[in-house]
């Protein structure tokens, strides 16, 4: 979910475009949030918030599937995403929808999680056109060049790591 105010812009301008016919999303993990919650705290959830914002922007509440999970990372959504697909013949294309610094690591990742579906599942990506992050100039503004070097050290990470886990 990560900064999903761009990112539930790009996937309601997707579907309104046609290139979507719906939106997963997968709930994230609340972490304290749900001490929170236990002590009295009213808490809406950033995949709540996102729901409620692609409604507001147009996408029908009935093409938005809400899945449980409790993801923590990309990673978790992939796996989440992977069972639900597994049960939809009709599912047989998933377009990502990230901001642009997140965009290469989203789909390695979802392409290792899925590589050995029993279904072919194309993957597709779209960045969204509203994150501030400068692909071509990354290295001019501070904020890109933490983006970029925390993606560097986050696919470093899922290549040494957490891929040898999803070998299946």
């Amino acid at each position: 979910m990560g900064s999903f105010p761009e990112r539930v812009l790009q996937a309601a301008d997707l579907y309104h475009e046609g290139k979507a016919s719906r939106l997963l999303i997968v709930y994230e993990s609340m972490g304290p949030f749900q001490v929170l919650e236990s002590r009295g705290a009213d808490i809406i959830r950033t995949t709540e918030q996102a729901r409620d914002a692609a409604i507001d922007l147009g996408v029908p509440a009935n093409s938005i599937t809400m899945l449980p999970g409790e993801a923590r990372s990309t990673l978790d959504e992939a796996v989440v995403i992977r069972e639900y697909i597994k049960d939809k013949p009709d599912i047989d294309t998933l377009l990502l929808v990230s901001s642009p610094a997140h965009m290469r690591r989203s789909y390695m990742i979802f392409r290792q999680i899925l590589r050995n579906s029993e279904k072919p599942v194309y993957v597709g990506t779209s960045p969204s056109s509203y994150s501030s992050f400068n692909p071509d100039k990354w290295w001019k503004r501070k904020e890109d060049v933490q983006s970029v070097v925390s993606e560097m050290v986050k696919i470093l990470s899922f290549l040494t790591i957490e891929r040898r886990e999803y070998r299946e």
